[in-house]
């Protein structure tokens, strides 16, 4: 069987062109798109960046996602700006010693934020956009629009801690939004006994290597989105709060210039599981996740109220980003360095003011009997 030769890529059909570039990924379809002229143009394209924001995030599939993706621009758009990941490079350059002045140098106004700069930020502007793969495949997909709890006139919910509980409120009218369940079936290893599962971790490690999360969060008003998450967990916990409870944490590091002393703010997304049945008990090995939530914090693990959080979350939208993982993750640890640090410095001066007490109680005490003798 012969093949006829192409003479140039001209030569091929526009449909077969399409056709090769529908089963590429983002990162795959967007270098193809540099190679030339033809490519370029079919790259351009909706449906082909449809298809691939559809694989990354299963929510995209939804009607009334995919017309907010429109409004904003297109899923070409939407992809450029939520696949790489934000990245805060000011962390290394953040100093400690300014921080400890918090917060007296800073008057009432200064810290909760111009009243006529906030005006142009209501809850109601944002949209969550969440999917969760286990082994790579698609477990959990949740949409939010606004902020639960949030007053645009005011309240308590922008000088309180800010958080978001997306199962509390997502999908409250969608009926295919029920519990979200791991098991054996789900690749999770068959657990006989907690007690076991304590001196090995298997269950836990498999869980942690397993979980990818995405938190998209888009701004109808100005028309941006960005990733919140890592993809991967940052951290977690083991047997928290309870013996059946497993802590995982995602995130990233926020800018927060002119909005906190801090400068930069974390972004905690915490995902709680639980383990609801083991193999003793008749059951395979379940996991349910029971919590899935958003917070911000500052460099002294202080919550962040909800004005300031919803200038950090606008600011975050137009910040720097990056498709090098390693970079990212290099970010959200050296933060965990500096606020250690930061932590360690208190506590030394604690100690050192403290000791400053003692002593001074000691020469006090001894004055006062040289003087009575």
């Amino acid at each position: 069987m012969s093949i006829a030769p192409i003479d140039s890529m001209t030569s091929l059909n526009s449909d077969l062109f399409y056709d090769i570039l529908r089963r590429l990924d983002g990162p795959a379809l967007a270098s193809l798109a540099c190679t030339c002229a033809a490519f370029c143009s079919i790259s351009k394209e909706e449906s082909l960046w449809e298809n691939v924001c559809a694989s990354v995030w299963p929510s995209t599939k939804r009607e009334d996602v995919k017309s907010l993706i429109s409004s904003i621009g297109g899923f070409r758009k939407f992809y450029a700006d939520c696949f790489p990941l934000i990245v805060n490079k000011e962390v290394g350059e953040y100093q400690w010693n300014n921080h400890l002045e918090y917060p007296d140098d800073w008057t009432e106004a200064e810290y909760y934020g111009d009243t006529n700069e906030f005006e142009s930020i209501t809850p109601s502007d944002f949209v969550s956009i969440v999917d969760i793969r286990f082994k790579d495949k698609p477990i959990c997909s949740k949409v939010l629009s606004g902020i639960p709890n949030a007053n645009d006139n005011g309240g308590w919910f922008y000088n309180c801690p800010f958080r978001i509980d997306l199962l509390t409120y997502a999908d409250r009218d969608d009926n295919n939004a029920g519990e979200v369940t791991l098991s054996v079936s789900n690749g999770l290893p068959p657990i006989t006994s907690m007690e076991r599962e304590r001196k090995d971790g298997k269950l836990w490690h498999e869980l942690r290597d397993g979980l990818l999360l995405s938190w998209i969060l888009v701004n109808k008003k100005i028309k941006q989105a960005a990733n919140l998450a890592s993809w991967s967990p940052l951290d977690g916990q083991r047997h928290w709060p309870t013996d059946k409870d497993f802590v995982i944490r995602f995130g990233s590091v926020l800018p927060a210039k002119d909005i906190l002393p801090s400068q930069v703010v974390q972004c905690i997304l915490a995902m709680k599981f639980r383990v609801v049945h083991i193999e003793e008990e008749g059951f395979e090995t379940t996991l349910k996740l029971t919590e899935l939530s958003m917070q911000l914090e500052d460099m002294e693990g202080a919550h962040v109220n909800g004005k300031n959080s919803l200038h950090i979350l606008k600011e975050a939208l137009s910040c720097r980003r990056s498709k090098n993982y390693s970079e990212v993750i290099e970010s959200c640890h050296m933060y965990s360095k500096v606020q250690n640090e930061l932590k360690e410095e208190k506590m030394r001066s604690e100690s050192r003011l403290d000791t400053l007490c003692i002593l001074s109680g000691i020469a006090a005490f001894m004055t006062f009997w040289y003087y009575v003798l």
